[in-house]
Order: structure tokens, then C-alpha cells, then sequence
């Protein structure tokens, strides 16, 4: 039997782990702090499911060819995963996206018959799933001569609104340096790099207003989405959803990030332990999560062609809507992976439509709906 081992027993890991463990898998769940390991799979008790404390040395000494490791760890930490992999002939699978290290170890995945797969997750992950649809429609519409707009956006947000319009599950320190990642994308029929929160617009969905900024590098997703060459791209953006408000209530962040001093980090630090002080999420408290992704194609008669998906998704605890749709996503890849359904190398999340589905099929299961337009 196929050893699943997971590591990382986070908050965005526990409804796809109880989700493994329950449908009969041999699974060991590797967290630094072994109780929460421990409570991740406190609904089953089985001799095939264990917890156990991270140590990537004991988790080599029982690697077997075949098995699957899934990383839900720092994203810095998988390239070193991956090749622990490599080395034991194992599958791999995240969330994160795809980094230059990790694309490097292709070739002798696809050597060994491995699968590496990533970006199975909400965003990256769902999203994917989403544009991968809308190309293949726009393609069979056979328009000539189009000019097509991309837009991906989506956000963890609080259910209930406050004041700082934003809550966290997790140090924010991340959160407020990638404020200072230039994003890439396309408007107006030209790349543009810009930092996020200086390109601040509104983004309606289902008639509900939001703040939208560009996230990291849009550029490449062109050609993960196989888009058609003929087609002119007059926009193609991915980025992230914010409550309105959210410029506003975070301006003195943004300052703090424009006008660096030599003591910046010390000032993220402690402007991190104030913002987990005062807006963390409180035990049980709902959070909602809002992706919508939209594309439309234009020609000589104005827009001749437009479709879009839409998720908005609530929950709580440790089913947070986060929680729910980066992890049971994520488990759904390892069913994949378990039945031979994907193609080896590194890769991110599935393009064909039978794959999705089936996503789509296990995110029914817990009640995640979608909205196509």
C-alpha cells in the first residue's frame, strides 16, 4: 500500500488530512509540534494512520519507493523535499507555486516516472482550474481576429467586517513584505510592473464591490493557460481581493514599506506582533473566501464573447473556507496521484477537464459550490 506522508499539520492541512485518513490510506502526519499531528487525526484510530514529529532524517529512513510526500511547509523548504524525493524515487505534492529550484528537478522526475505535482490549492489551485475551462471555451468559439482580457483575483477575508478590514490566521509578517513584491501583468496591450498597493482598483463580484492589487508575476500563466497565439492580450492579470477600506486602514504600513530605515525588519517584526495581537482570528470565528475569474474577447464589434467563475465561500474553525479549499483540494491531487490520473514531472494543477472534475466533484462533497457565468 501506498505510504501517503504529510508534513505539516497546520491550519490550512486538517480537513484534507482528516479526508486521507478516512478513506482508508496509509498515512503519517509529520508536524514540528507533534500535538498538533496528533489532533489532525484524532477522528480515526487506525494503525495505518500515525503522527509523528517532524525530522526529515526519520522521514528518509522510512521512505519507500512509490510513496507520496506531501509538503505543506515553508515554500523555501521544498526544493530540498523534492530531492529527498528524487533520491527515494516518491511522488511530491503542494500548494505552493512552482519556484526556479523546484521546475529545475523536470527532467529527472520524469526519469524516474515521478510525479511533482504543485499549485493544488485555492489560489494557486482552484483558479487554475477555472481559467484552464474559460480558455478551452473561448477556443472552441473560433473567433478570428480577438483581442482577449484575463482577470484572476481572489482573498481570505473576514466574514464580519472590521475595522482594519483584514484578519489573520498566521504571523503577518509574510503578509506585509509581499506588500513589497513587484507584481507583473498586462494592461492596455503592455507588460507593467508595478508595486501591489500602488495599484489599487475596484473589482465587483456578483454585484459586491472590492479592492483588487496584482499579485507576483502574471506573465507566465499565458502559457500554462495555453492561450491561443492568435490571440491579442489587451489585459491578463492574477491578484488578490481586499474588503474596501483595506488601503485606507493599512496606510500606515504602506508608508512604513516605502520609506525603509536601516531597522525595517525590526519594524515589520514588531508591527507583526501588534497586527497578531489585534486582528487575529478568534477561535471559531467565520472567515469567508472570494475567487472570481473572468475572460472576454473582443473584436471590431465590441465584446463578442464572455464568461467568468465565481466562488464565495464561508466557514470556521478548523473547516475555515481557507482551510476547506486549499486542503481538500489539495487531498483530491493525491487521489490522482494514487490512481495513475496524472503525468509525471513538475507540473502545476491539472488542465483537463476529466481531472477537474473530478476537483469539482470531491469539492461538492463539502458542500463548495461554484457560480459559472
Amino acid at each position: 500500500m501506498t505510504h501517503i506522508h504529510w508534513l505539516g499539520a497546520g491550519l490550512s492541512s486538517v480537513p484534507g488530512i482528516r479526508r486521507i485518513a478516512s478513506s482508508g490510506n496509509k498515512i503519517t502526519v509529520w508536524n514540528r509540534t507533534l500535538s498538533k499531528a496528533e489532533y489532525s487525526i484524532n477522528h480515526i484510530n487506525s494503525e495505518k494512520v500515525l503522527a509523528k514529529k517532524y525530522d526529515l532524517d526519520e522521514i528518509k529512513k522510512q521512505l519507500n519507493k512509490g510513496d507520496i510526500v506531501v509538503s505543506q511547509l515553508s515554500a523555501n523548504m521544498h526544493p530540498e523535499i523534492a530531492k529527498v524525493c528524487l533520491e527515494k524515487n516518491c511522488h511530491f505534492a503542494s500548494t505552493s507555486y512552482i519556484s526556479p529550484n523546484l521546475k529545475e528537478l523536470d527532467l529527472e522526475a520524469k526519469e524516474r516516472n515521478l510525479v511533482f505535482i504543485n499549485e493544488i490549492g485555492l489560489d494557486p489551485g482552484i483558479d487554475h482550474f477555472f481559467s484552464h475551462l474559460l480558455v478551452s471555451e473561448l477556443k472552441q468559439q473560433n473567433i478570428n481576429d480577438c483581442a482577449v482580457s484575463y482577470y484572476s483575483y481572489c482573498g481570505g477575508i473576514p466574514a464580519v467586517s472590521n475595522d482594519f478590514k483584514y484578519k489573520f490566521s498566521w504571523s503577518p509578517v509574510g503578509v506585509i513584505k509581499a506588500l513589497n513584491n513587484k507584481a507583473k501583468f498586462i494592461s492596455n496591450f503592455q507588460e507593467k510592473e508595478v508595486i501591489p498597493y500602488h495599484q489599487v482598483s475596484t473589482y465587483s463580484v456578483n454585484d459586491e464591490d472590492f479592492e483588487a492589487y496584482p499579485n507576483r508575476d502574471s506573465i507566465p500563466y499565458i502559457a500554462e493557460y495555453n492561450f491561443d497565439h492568435s490571440w491579442k492580450i489587451n489585459s491578463f492579470v492574477r491578484g488578490t481581493l481586499r474588503l474596501n477600506g483595506w488601503t485606507k486602514a493599512w496606510k500606515e504600513i504602506f508608508l512604513m514599506l516605502e520609506n525603509p530605515s536601516l531597522d525595517i525588519e525590526e519594524k515589520i517584526q514588531s508591527k507583526s506582533d501588534e497586527l497578531w495581537a489585534n486582528h487575529q482570528y478568534e477561535k471559531d470565528e467565520k472567515d469567508r473566501v472570494v475567487l472570481s475569474v473572468k475572460m472576454e474577447a473582443s473584436n471590431n464589434d465590441g465584446v463578442v464573447w464572455a464568461r467568468s467563475y465565481e466562488l464565495d465561500q464561508s466557514g470556521s474553525g478548523e473547516n475555515s473556507a481557507m482551510a476547506i479549499l486549499v486542503s481538500i483540494t489539495l487531498s483530491a491531487g493525491i487521489d490522482l496521484i494514487l490512481n495513475n490520473k496524472l503525468n509525471t514531472g513538475v507540473q502545476a494543477a491539472p488542465s483537463d477537464k476529466e481531472n477537474i472534475e473530478y476537483f469539482f466533484k470531491i469539492l461538492k462533497d463539502y458542500k463548495i459550490n461554484y457560480i459559472s457565468k
